[in-house]
């Protein structure tokens, strides 16, 4: 819950800040491309170190370096010489924290309880991601009144407290691939895997795809300020909205598992996604854009836990942090490198039909992977077969 509030916090910050120093959705864009193209440059090593070392400590390392990062960008705001490269390089440094991090926390939760109720876990602990992303946006927005800087500020504190909560985290560490030289059977493994694995597969392209495409994340602070005419702390529960729908169903999910038909549920949450992205591109109205984005934060929090459950059940303990580094590109392409995509397209059409297209794509993507991956549409339960052994 810390280190996703002050990564929220932070995103407001830098997107409102950004928005305000160059006017420009292009730019908006090139924030998420410089998160996203660290996570890909390092693809093939953070697998390998989250598979052979201590992932609490990774953590804790990795939330520490966005501690600096975040008191950099409050020098950087106080001193007055706070630019678009400025903001750009401290993404990019974001980018490779989080490249690092996003793999080790993947692998490490499935070593914390017992398989059988790893999708409830899972679910719980998206409870408290999203409860992150609720508040840390709204809180975000409504202090960004006191500079920029105080958001960094609060968000480095953030940090700092995620930074020793996940040092105190207590697991027996037993690197199972420490014996098995790095090759380059060892460092494509995770690749391999998730090839061989169709249902894997079809399920992270799925959201690569439907997000890349449906996303409107980084366009909030211009339908904010030009279309809603709301300030800073419209922005704030407009990135909040998505967040409390997500908690609600996860919430639910703790207590009313899928445990049937999951194929269809995941392709229909991915489709309900879509449609509420055409219905926020077209409101005026800051209600309904609200709702329709608590709708969406939803119906991908289903999706989400359906993935991720389906991921780790099916992968074993040695090989998670490879699975999980290519797991976080394809999560990574589908925000950051979506966040891209939606400020270029804006740029280049407008913003409201840069979104519609977005939506419109997402359902495309839905069906065309079910015809593509039918054993994936059919699919009843999480588990199909036993996970396979190294």
């Amino acid at each position: 819950m810390a280190t996703t509030m002050g990564n929220q916090m932070m995103m407001v910050a830098v997107g409102w800040q950004m928005y305000d120093l160059t006017n420009s959705a292009w730019d908006l864009g090139l924030v998420g491309l410089c998160q996203f193209l660290p996570s890909l440059a390092l693809i093939l090593v953070v697998g390998q170190v989250a598979d052979r070392y201590d992932r609490r400590r990774i953590l804790s390392l990795c939330v520490a370096a966005e501690v600096l990062i975040s008191l950099g960008l409050v020098w950087a705001t106080l001193g007055g010489w706070i630019n678009r490269e400025t903001i750009l390089i401290a993404s990019v440094l974001l980018g490779v924290a989080k490249a690092f991090q996003m793999p080790a926390q993947q692998a490490l939760s499935p070593l914390l309880v017992p398989a059988a109720v790893l999708p409830r876990a899972l679910a719980f602990n998206s409870s408290g991601a999203q409860a992150g992303i609720i508040v840390g946006p709204a809180i975000g927005g409504f202090i960004y009144v006191a500079g920029a800087q105080v958001v960094y500020l609060v968000a480095g504190v953030m940090f700092l407290a995620a930074a020793l909560l996940f040092a105190s985290v207590r697991y027996e560490h037993t690197p199972t691939t420490t014996r098995e030289p790095v090759s380059l059977t060892s460092i494509f493994a995770g690749m391999t895997f998730i090839w061989q694995r169709k249902a894997v597969l079809g399920a992270i392209s799925l959201d690569l795809f439907a997000v890349l495409l449906g996303g409107a994340t980084a366009l909030l602070p211009i339908f904010a300020k030009e279309i809603l005419h709301v300030g800073p702390w419209g922005l704030g529960l407009l990135r909040s909205a998505p967040a409390v729908g997500a908690l609600a169903m996860s919430l639910w999910l703790v207590h009313n598992p899928i445990e049937r038909r999951v194929g269809k549920v995941m392709f229909a949450s991915v489709a309900v996604f879509g449609v509420c992205m055409l219905v926020f591109a077209l409101s005026t109205s800051f209600l309904l854009s609200l709702f329709v984005l608590l709708i969406s934060g939803a119906a991908d929090m289903n999706s989400v836990v359906i993935r991720q459950s389906l991921v780790q059940l099916e992968t074993p303990n040695e090989m998670r942090g490879r699975v999980s580094a290519v797991n976080s590109i394809f999560i990574g392409a589908s925000n950051q490198l979506g966040e891209f995509e939606s400020g270029a397209t804006a740029a280049w059409w407008g913003v409201v039909p840069s979104v519609v297209v977005g939506g419109l794509g997402t359902l495309a993507v839905v069906a065309i992977w079910m015809k593509l991956f039918p054993d994936l549409t059919r699919r009843e339960k999480l588990v199909s077969a036993p996970p396979p052994t190294a």
